[in-house]
């Protein structure tokens, strides 16, 4: 795994960036559909042209067509690309809000993701967290971690599929995501939310809870490029979850890592 060039990110857009599996990602959506681009915060890496804008994030609110968000993509060659979590009643409201991403709470609904990254786990030769940190490692993991993390995402997708119908997991590149559809939690206030998590929390389970409590709306957007990694962001069967294998998948891999 290693980061990807401006060039590749543009090749990939380009050519293998699949619209017809992002449409149906949001088939089901009644709201409007708010994207949000990264170019290079973490990387460095931003085409000349948005050099002065490479570590904020640009919100895509004004678009015609998915195809027309594809085009922003390939002109941005981002090392990250999301969707905003938050169920918007209209566009007016959608652009009031969705570029303002420290608002809370002025959405009709939320989309509940649990996000698990590898990172967050304690490694007998990397450490902890807090001291990857201190050594400015702190989105850098090892193949251990990321074991870690696949087995905690298979418990707690079994846990809640107890609970929940509507479940789906995407590999983000470095982790996973868990989202979770069911007509109900997408109106859940936060209480309610940090309650869910802090009950999984307090049975060990390990999880960053500004993600399914809704203080990050922002989600890695299925199909995309994660840059930081060069894989593509992919939905992965539940009965696949635990014999995924990021490296030598095939679906994850783009293109311009086999040349």
């Amino acid at each position: 795994m290693r980061v990807a060039s401006l060039v590749e990110r543009r090749q990939y857009y380009s050519q293998e960036f699949n619209l017809a599996k992002v449409r149906d990602w949001f088939k089901a959506w009644q709201s409007p559909v708010v994207f949000a681009a990264v170019i290079g915060r973490h990387t460095g890496l931003a085409p000349e042209n948005y050099r002065r804008d490479g570590a904020r994030t640009i919100v895509i609110d004004e678009y015609e067509s998915f195809s027309e968000v594809k085009n922003y993509l390939i002109d941005f060659r981002p090392e990250s690309a999301y969707y905003d979590r938050n169920i918007y009643g209209d566009w007016n409201q959608a652009r009031r809000f969705a570029n303002d991403l420290a608002q809370l709470g002025r959405a009709y609904g939320q989309e509940l993701v649990f996000d698990i990254d590898p990172e967050n786990f304690t490694c007998p030769i990397h450490g902890t967290l807090e001291e990857k940190m201190r050594k400015h490692q702190g989105l850098s993991f090892c193949r251990f971690e990321f074991q870690l993390a696949q087995q905690e995402a298979v418990q707690l997708l079994e846990l809640l599929s107890r609970s929940f119908s509507y479940i789906s997991v995407v590999y983000s590149g470095r982790g996973f995501h868990i989202h979770i559809t069911d007509h109900e939690t997408v109106f859940w206030n936060r209480k309610k939310r940090l309650s869910l998590v802090r009950k999984l929390t307090k049975n060990g389970f390990v999880m960053d809870e500004w993600v399914p409590a809704g203080g990050v709306r922002l989600i890695r957007l299925p199909y995309s490029l994660n840059g930081l990694v060069s894989r593509i962001a992919v939905p992965v069967a539940q009965n696949q979850l635990g014999l995924f294998d990021p490296i030598v998948d095939e679906r994850t891999l783009p293109k311009f890592l086999s040349r």
